[in-house]
């Protein structure tokens, strides 16, 4: 188990990897971000990327599910209050691999609710080329340890 106390400022961990393939891309914008650069190939062409790109949503729940299999699912995890400070720093095309990292900024105790801790990470994924793609900035709430 990971407890609040856990998670130490600094401390930077690789937490998987995505390839994304075009059908991947063009079924999930066709359901979440229809936008014709993220669904349809010729007018992705097109368009000011010159070919098929990811949704930025795309490639968040993507982090997402990577967060959960690498070590939330291993807390007490009590939700967050936000994510901020999105940016899709570079186009993710069919074909690319990212690989995805978490950083933990800070951490807190919570001051009204003495069995929560508050970690603040940044989450970054680079392309196969090292590129960074993707950066996100946001709190998590989780269980403090037990006295004994």
């Amino acid at each position: 188990m990971i407890w609040w106390e856990d998670f130490k400022a600094g401390e930077t961990e690789d937490i998987g990897t995505h390839r994304f393939s075009a059908e991947e891309i063009v079924a999930f914008a066709r359901q979440f971000d229809p936008q014709p650069f993220h669904t349809d190939a010729e007018a992705a062409g097109r368009s000011a990327f010159g070919g098929l790109i990811a949704s930025g949503w795309h490639t968040c729940v993507i982090g997402m599910r990577l967060m959960v299999e690498h070590y939330i699912r291993r807390t007490v995890s009590l939700g967050s209050p936000g994510v901020e400070n999105i940016r899709w720093v570079k186009p993710v095309r069919p074909g690319d691999t990212l690989a995805y990292r978490r950083t933990v900024l800070e951490s807190r105790a919570s001051a009204s609710r003495p069995g929560v801790g508050l970690v603040k990470h940044r989450w970054e994924a680079l392309n196969q080329d090292g590129e960074l793609v993707l950066s996100m900035e946001g709190w998590g709430m989780f269980g403090r340890r037990p006295a004994r």
